[in-house]
C-alpha cells in the first residue's frame, strides 16, 4: 500500500526474515528492522499497527501483546487456537480499546456482501440452511524423522504456548497445521474462511448442538487432524431454528452448485488440481452459491437464474484494516475481532466433538458445553511458561 511504510518485520526464521526484509527492501526501496522476538519489536513507540501471520497456535497470545503494547492488530485466521483464547483476545481488545480486525477477508469483498445483502432482503425466501464447503487437494504430508533445530530457527518462540518436542520437519512452517499443538485442520486452516460466511449468510451465531465425525483416511503419515470430516450445527435464535453443516476432504472431489476452481500454476504440488472451496444457503425459495463471478442463485422448483452479482467482486480486507487504523472508528472494520471471534469459536466445537466422538450441547449464553466437563476441559491448553495466555488482560 502506497500510504503505509512496512517499519518492522519479525520471524523466527532467520532464513526467512532476511528473505523478507531483502524483498521489502527492493519493493519499498527501505529496509525494515528486523526481529526475531516479537516482544522486541512491540517495545517500538513508533510501530502502529502489527499484522500477525504466524502459526494458529501463537495467534492469539501475540494479538493481545499487541493490544496491550498500544498497537491496533490484524491477526490471521484463525484468530485462537482454542475457545478460551478467542475470549480472551476479544477482552483484550475491548480492554485496551485496539482496531482489530480478524484476517477472513472475505467479508471485505463486495460481492460476498451484496450476496448476504440479497440474503437479508429475502431473495431466497426463508432461509434455513447453509453450508460450508472446503474440499481442497491436500496430498500426504509423509513422515519426518527427529532432527536438529536448523541453524537460525529460534525455536522456543516458534513453539511459544505450545508444549515442547523435539523438531521434525512436518511440525515446522506450512505442515503444522495437521498437528493438535499447533493447528486446527483444515476446517481451521482453509475452512474459517467458509465457516465465517456460511455463519454469516445463516444470520446466526452460537450454536445449541454440535456433532462432527470423520477420520484420517487414505494416508499413512504424520497427520494428526482428519483429512475428511462432516460437522452439523443446530441454531436456534429469534424462535426459529436454523442448522449449519460444513465438510472437509482433502482429495479428489467433485463440484457443487458450480462452485468449483483450478488451484493456481504457482501452488506447488497441488497446482493444476481442482478444488470445491464455497458455501450454499438455501431458502424456501430457492439457494445462493458463491461460484464464479462472485455468486449465483437459482429460484422455484425449476431453479431459473436468479438476480447476478452488480458488480466486481473484489475487496481488500488489508486496507480495510489501514482506513479503521486512521479512523479509529470500530464500525469501519469488515472483519472485526467481534465477528471472527463467533466463527473460530465454531471451528473448535467440531473439533472438539470429532475428538471426543459425541454431540455436544452448548449454551450459547455461558459459551459453554452444559452437563460436560470433558469437552469444557478442552477450551483451553496448558500452557508453556512464559507464553501464559494471560486469565486476566
Amino acid at each position: 500500500m502506497p500510504n503505509v511504510e512496512i517499519a518492522a518485520i519479525c520471524d523466527v526464521d532467520e532464513s526467512v526474515l532476511q528473505q523478507r526484509l531483502n524483498d521489502t527492501e527492493r519493493m519499498t526501496r527501505k529496509r525494515p528492522a528486523g526481529f526475531t522476538d516479537l516482544r522486541k519489536a512491540l517495545e517500538d513507540k513508533s510501530i502502529d499497527a502489527i499484522s500477525i501471520a504466524t502459526p494458529n497456535h501463537n495467534h492469539a497470545l501475540q494479538a493481545i501483546w499487541g493490544c496491550q503494547a498500544g498497537k491496533d492488530v490484524y491477526v490471521e485466521k484463525p484468530c485462537a487456537h482454542n475457545i478460551f483464547e478467542a475470549k480472551q483476545l476479544l477482552a483484550a481488545a475491548n480492554k485496551y480499546n485496539r482496531i482489530v480486525q480478524h484476517g477472513t477477508n472475505g467479508r471485505s469483498s463486495a460481492s460476498m456482501q451484496e450476496a448476504v445483502r440479497l440474503v437479508r432482503e429475502g431473495v431466497i425466501g426463508d432461509v434455513y440452511l447453509s453450508r460450508g464447503l472446503c474440499f481442497k487437494w491436500r496430498d500426504t504430508i509423509g513422515r519426518k524423522p527427529i532432527e536438529p533445530v536448523p541453524a537460525g530457527v529460534h525455536y522456543d518462540e516458534w513453539l511459544g504456548p505450545a508444549p515442547k518436542r523435539e523438531f521434525t520437519r512436518n511440525r515446522f512452517h506450512y505442515n503444522f497445521h495437521w498437528f493438535w499443538d499447533y493447528g486446527n485442520g483444515d476446517i481451521g486452516n482453509q475452512g474459517v474462511h467458509q465457516m465465517d460466511a456460511a455463519r454469516w449468510l445463516l444470520g446466526v451465531k452460537y450454536p445449541t448442538k454440535v456433532s462432527a465425525m470423520g477420520g484420517h483416511f487414505m494416508f499413512d503419515d504424520d497427520q494428526e487432524t482428519p483429512n475428511t470430516m462432516t460437522a452439523s450445527f443446530e441454531f436456534h435464535e429469534s424462535g426459529r431454528k436454523k442448522m449449519l453443516v460444513f465438510e472437509v476432504r482433502h482429495w479428489i472431489s467433485n463440484p457443487e452448485a458450480d462452485i468449483q476452481d483450478i488451484a493456481d500454476p504457482m501452488a506447488g504440488p497441488a497446482a493444476g488440481t481442482r478444488t470445491t472451496v464455497g458455501n450454499i444457503v438455501y431458502g424456501s425459495k430457492g439457494y445462493l452459491s458463491t461460484a464464479r463471478p462472485g455468486f449465483k442463485i437459482w429460484l422455484g422448483k425449476e431453479q431459473q437464474p436468479g438476480p447476478a452479482p452488480s458488480g466486481p467482486r473484489g475487496g481488500d480486507n488489508w486496507a480495510n484494516f489501514i482506513q479503521a487504523v486512521r479512523s479509529r472508528k470500530q464500525s469501519d472494520l469488515n472483519a472485526p475481532i467481534e465477528e471472527g471471534a463467533p466463527s473460530v469459536i465454531l471451528i473448535h466445537l467440531a473439533n472438539i466433538s470429532y475428538r471426543l466422538g459425541r454431540t455436544l450441547y452448548f449454551d450459547p449464553d455461558t459459551l459453554t458445553c452444559k452437563n460436560d466437563a470433558e469437552a469444557n476441559a478442552m477450551f483451553t491448553r496448558d500452557y508453556r511458561v512464559p507464553y501464559v495466555v494471560p486469565e486476566n488482560v
